[in-house]
């Protein structure tokens, strides 16, 4: 079975959480590619989609939002899982979820939706973005929990045993 993990991330890493997905499905004999949301043109070399992108003020990178204009349709035809990476801290803030992921994830019929924490890293930050995390307060730091998208991708694996592609 082949599996896209298409990702929009700004400073890397919504990237990385999306490359752990890729290993540890590959590491379950999956043949997983791992790309940029702007680079995928097509889905028809795939079997199944997980879709992520970083959130900023509620919503998806551009680059995502355009991959799922782009390609709604055969997105809606595939097995699909979408994931959000974005709150900062302990416990993660903010704690409502983005309305705009919710809302992507019904419309495409995505099997689930997961927000994963995220990493705030000053370095890699803009000047303006680093002007409104001292502003809002949000924390820096590396929040993302690695186990739990390990736990992810098993579920997603499990689910793609239970009841392939068609």
């Amino acid at each position: 079975m082949r599996v896209l993990v298409a990702v929009a991330s700004r400073h890397g890493a919504t990237h990385e959480i999306a490359a752990a997905l890729g290993e540890r499905l590959a590491g379950h004999g999956l043949r997983v590619v791992v790309a940029d949301a702007e680079v995928v043109d097509d889905l028809e070399r795939y079997d199944a989609v997980v879709l992520g992108s970083a959130v900023y003020a509620g919503h998806w990178l551009e680059s995502a939002r355009d991959l799922v204009e782009r390609l709604r349709d055969p997105l809606m035809q595939r097995p699909l899982w979408l994931f959000s990476s974005g709150p900062v801290g302990t416990p993660p803030k903010p704690v409502e979820e983005a309305l705009e992921p919710q809302r992507l994830a019904r419309e495409l019929g995505a099997r689930a939706h997961r927000v994963f924490a995220g990493r705030i890293d000053r370095d890699r930050l803009t000047f303006g973005e680093r002007a409104l995390v001292r502003a809002l307060r949000a924390p820096v730091g590396d929040f993302r929990n690695w186990a739990d998208v390990a736990s992810w991708a098993d579920e997603i694996h499990a689910a793609l045993v239970a009841a392939p592609a068609v």
